[in-house]
């Protein structure tokens, strides 16, 4: 599903213009993507956890050469379903 698909859904059960609902999904993201950005995780109750992790530097291998490598560290996203959701999509 898009964005403008969530905009449509949101405008055929609301009501809301498709310009409005456009604007509050963008505004619902944006708000999300600072949450995550300060560091700190975003709980949607029923649906799951938006959460940033710090990876470590660790070992690789180039896969075409077999050299050693140093991978460097990174933060990486992580989403963790809610067992309400889980439940739902596994009926």
């Amino acid at each position: 599903m898009t964005k403008a698909e969530l905009a449509n859904k949101l405008h055929t059960n609301l009501g809301l213009s498709k310009k409005d609902a456009g604007s509050y999904i963008e505004t619902v993201l944006d708000v999300i993507k600072d949450t995550l950005e300060t560091g700190e995780q975003v709980k949607i109750a029923g649906f799951g956890v938006f959460q940033v992790k710090q990876k470590e530097d660790r070992r690789g291998r180039n896969p075409q050469t077999g050299e050693a490598i140093t991978i460097e560290a990174r933060k990486v996203l992580t989403f963790k379903v809610s067992n309400v959701l889980k439940d739902a999509i596994n009926k």
